[in-house]
């Protein structure tokens, strides 16, 4: 299957596909081959060829000339074939460039959005099928990636190019009876997990003073942050590390793929209670292995780590679909920055601190709204 990550082209090599063998224009950014469309323009040939090289933005929505259809920007979409390089883009942009859509938008070549509100845009499931050959939205996600056949460079694209169900419901991901326990409300994360803290904390504090206690606990929320960083850009972002095969195709998909595939489902957001038992039980093991000199030490700190979980989780969550304070927007726009412009940076969810710390900041110049 064809991939998405395609070249940037300089204006004269652009203008240089000027004739009928050849034929080249632009639309902002976006740069289109449309050879084999010269015999079959409406109007003619010709027509194409004055503007052969050339951007046709303009010309598209003159209603003197002739108002196109959604139609011909389908036809275009199809013959994408690379980016006018530009200089001082953005970080976060494939190949260096941004891209305009039909109306003048600038969107992100990538990911095809401009803005964190195209993130709840429901998906056309038919057209957005038969445009990319990927998933189809109204059948099991799950054993299509299996079946697939996906290279993993065409998986990873189109993975990383939100979609969004219709009416803010879960897309199906079996398609049977475990249906349910891929599905996690948010509240299930406070109510399973802060009595757990609550009961290590008060064990804790039975061979500890509670300032020491109060030390340990809060370097476990500190160390929290690190590992969720680490996580997020490790292991759930190991991309370019990912075998191609579809084992592993699949289980990227499971783990956090399906998460960038449709970032607004708030039944996949947080973390369901099974997978966190299967992870706690080695940060568990390496909490006591640090802290072996005291086993109140060590739980203190671990209980500080399942708190800082817990507010990443919850976080998380809300970063995604709730109104927040003012203090917390901004936050808000650097996470929804993550999806819809550049999943290659920007890790920290809780906070952006050990972004800064090891030059993984997602900053962008584009116009976000």
């Amino acid at each position: 299957m064809p991939s998405r990550t395609l070249p940037t082209f300089s204006r004269a090599q652009v203008e240089s596909h000027s004739s009928a063998d050849s034929c080249y224009v632009t639309i902002g950014n976006n740069v289109y081959d449309v050879t084999d469309f010269v015999d079959d323009h409406p109007g003619g040939g010709s027509l194409v060829l004055e503007y052969a090289g050339k951007d046709i933005g303009d010309i598209l929505k003159d209603p003197t000339s002739h108002a196109h259809s959604e139609a011909a920007y389908e036809v275009l979409d199809d013959s994408l074939v690379g980016f006018l390089a530009e200089k001082g883009a953005a970080n976060g942009t494939a190949n260096g460039s941004t891209t305009t859509d039909k109306n003048g938008a600038y969107v992100h070549p990538r990911t095809g959005m401009s803005c964190e509100e195209d993130l709840s845009k429901d998906t056309d499931y038919t057209q957005d099928f038969k445009k990319h050959k990927f998933l189809d939205l109204s059948k099991p996600l799950l054993m299509q990636v299996w079946r697939g056949g996906f290279t993993k460079e065409f998986y990873l694209d189109q993975v990383h190019r939100p979609r969004h169900y219709k009416g803010g419901a879960s897309a199906p991901l079996f398609g049977n009876f475990l249906e349910p326990l891929s599905k996690t409300p948010w509240w299930v994360v406070p109510t399973i997990w802060l009595p757990c803290v609550a009961f290590g904390v008060y064990k804790a504090s039975e061979g500890l003073p509670n300032a020491h206690v109060a030390g340990y606990w809060l370097f476990g929320v500190f160390f929290w942050t690190f590992i969720e960083y680490c996580m997020h850009r490790f292991l759930f972002h190991l991309d370019g590390y990912l075998p191609d095969n579809r084992v592993f195709l699949t289980l990227h998909f499971l783990l956090h793929g399906i998460h960038h595939y449709l970032p607004m489902d708030k039944y996949r957001l947080v973390m369901p209670p099974t997978l966190f038992v299967v992870l706690a039980a080695p940060f568990w093991s390496l909490a006591h292995t640090l802290f072996a000199y005291s086993w109140y030490a060590a739980t203190a700190v671990y209980c500080g780590g399942v708190f800082g979980y817990i507010c990443y989780d919850l976080t998380h969550y809300f970063l995604h679909h709730e109104n927040l304070p003012l203090w917390y927007k901004q936050l808000k726009k650097y996470h929804l920055q993550h999806h819809f412009l550049d999943y290659e940076l920007g890790f920290g969810v809780t906070s952006k601190f050990w972004d800064t710390i090891f030059g993984t900041e997602l900053t962008t110049s584009i116009k976000t709204k």
